[in-house]
């Protein structure tokens, strides 16, 4: 693996985990916490899809995009689940 795919593919866990914590409802806890979500949100998400057989139509450099928000979303929503809800209402 080269260093522009090495780049590329945290840009990507980064983009990817941030959408996944945004539809989760978490709060913004930076980039290296967004690239981790997405690289267990690429995981979960693959592993989802074998299950299912439902296959993701949108591939990113053999990273399955539509999968890989869901499962990060999944994380946060079980990390936070695991965590206890902490955000106070207003």
């Amino acid at each position: 693996m080269t260093l522009l795919n090495l780049l590329i593919l945290l840009i990507v866990s980064a983009i990817l985990g941030s959408l996944g914590a945004a539809i989760a409802g978490a709060d913004n806890k930076g980039c290296l916490t967004n690239i981790v979500v997405g690289f267990a949100g690429a995981l979960i998400g693959m592993w989802l899809s074998s299950k299912t057989g439902i296959h993701d139509f949108l591939y990113f450099r053999q990273i399955p995009v539509i999968w890989s928000v869901i499962g990060a979303a999944l994380f946060i929503g079980v990390v936070q689940m695991l965590a206890g809800n902490k955000r106070k209402k207003k």
